[in-house]
């Protein structure tokens, strides 16, 4: 029930702050915006396993928490917090105990994420000027992220697997956008549509990583 609650809290928050992103008070904006991830990091908390990898799992929200309010004072500093959030869930899926499925026999699996990540970098590659090498290092790191997401396959039980995986997804999805509109292609409703996606993205990879551990401690 209390995870209910506070659930509802945290897609309440991120829905007020897209639906009232626009407002000529920045620190309106961001304090919504730092209210997301605490609520984020209680549902965690509730459902907390005391296991190197929740700690991890931890130390990832908080780094997006950190992200979430330095991106809107700088962009590279928001970037390093984000980075290292994705670092950190890269462990979590790479440590879970189990078979490393795209080592073995579905190998083929990574061309889909490769494939994307170089277009995503080809298409905007000329616009990157000096944040070039670190879009470039940026999109490795989160594209191996996703790639440790597929990795989980015969790690963890079906309903985890797929909510982490579509977390991670949309978690691409989001950042890409905030590269195309930042870099090449400023186009209309970006705004709401990289928060949404990234606030459901993390609700996911949490709730999946949750199911998880409710099967069993790791």
């Amino acid at each position: 029930m209390k995870t209910k609650a506070v659930s509802f809290l945290y897609f309440l928050t991120g829905i007020l702050y897209i639906i009232l992103r626009d407002n000529p008070s920045p620190w309106l904006n961001t304090g919504l915006k730092a209210l997301i991830m605490p609520l984020l990091i209680a549902i965690l908390i509730i459902n907390f396993q005391n296991s190197l990898l929740s700690m991890l799992m931890l130390a990832a929200l908080v780094f997006s928490w950190a992200g979430d309010i330095i991106l809107d004072f700088s962009f590279v500093k928001g970037l390093i917090c984000f980075l290292l959030a994705q670092v950190t869930y890269l462990f979590v899926f790479s440590l879970t105990p189990g078979s490393n499925i795209l080592f073995k026999n579905k190998l083929y699996l990574i061309i889909p994420v490769a494939l994307y990540g170089a277009g995503l970098i080809m298409f905007i590659y000329n616009d990157l000027q000096e944040m070039r090498l670190a879009v470039m290092v940026y999109a490795l790191v989160i594209l191996s992220m996703l790639a440790s997401a597929i990795n989980r396959l015969r790690k963890v039980n079906r309903l985890s697997y797929w909510l982490v995986l579509l977390g991670a997804v949309l978690f691409v999805i989001s950042d890409s956008m905030i590269a195309i509109n930042k870099f090449t292609l400023n186009f209309w409703g970006a705004e709401a549509l990289i928060m949404a996606t990234y606030v459901i993205a993390q609700y996911l990879i949490v709730t999946g990583y949750i199911r998880q551990s409710a099967d069993r401690m790791v």
